[in-house]
């Protein structure tokens, strides 16, 4: 799925990076949600503990920083590499990313395994108008287990719950089907096509009330 691209200031704003699920073992190349029916038989059950869902803290940035690192080479198979500005001015960035979350704009949470390890980002971004635009980036470790649709389930939650949002956005390639099928599961629906990051790709939107 498709998180914002966070090389250009201010940080996570333009275009959307995509998280990617692995299939059989293997990284799906596409970048967003997928299959239809939230609920449906088909959806992937977690096959590991639930990492924690945290809203992002300045005390965070040395294990997102490494998380960002130990995935680059596996992000930059199906999205645009974040640069190697992004890394060598991280601190700058993260403060960004911190910035704009208290002014209410976007809000980043990270997935924290027991031992302090991020396994994977689940953003909101753009919010405004009870909508936002939904962003996420799994670990390789962990892809293929069913984290990235447990990660959307939880962050649907939490957009109605906790940021009182009422339809959340989502934009994924086409050649990302197991992205596509983590929002199908999770009820989000097909609404238009778009052109992503130079590849053809399908906008979703999910309502929430």
């Amino acid at each position: 799925m498709e998180e914002r691209d966070e090389r250009n200031a201010p940080e996570v704003g333009e275009c959307s990076f995509l998280g990617r699920q692995a299939v059989g073992g293997k990284p799906a190349h596409t970048e967003s949600k997928e299959d239809r029916g939230a609920g449906s038989e088909s959806t992937p059950r977690l096959q590991l503990p639930m990492p924690d869902l945290q809203l992002v803290r300045l005390d965070h940035a040395p294990a997102l920083l490494a998380f960002e690192r130990e995935n680059r080479a596996y992000f930059a198979a199906v999205i645009p590499d974040r640069g190697d500005e992004f890394f060598t001015e991280f601190d700058m960035r993260h403060a960004q990313l911190l910035a704009r979350q208290a002014a209410g704009t976007d809000y980043f949470h990270l997935l924290m395994a027991e031992d302090g390890e991020v396994v994977g980002r689940v953003n909101l971004a753009e919010v405004a108008g009870g909508s936002a635009e939904l962003g996420y980036r799994i670990a390789q470790k962990v892809a293929g287990q069913g984290l990235a649709t447990a990660a959307v389930r939880k962050m649907r939650e939490l957009a109605a719950t906790e940021y009182g949002l009422t339809r959340l956005r989502a934009r994924v390639t086409l050649d990302n089907p197991a992205s596509r099928k983590v929002l199908e599961h999770n009820g989000f629906v097909a609404v238009g096509e778009l052109t992503l990051n130079g590849k053809p790709a399908i906008s979703y939107i999910c309502e929430l009330r």
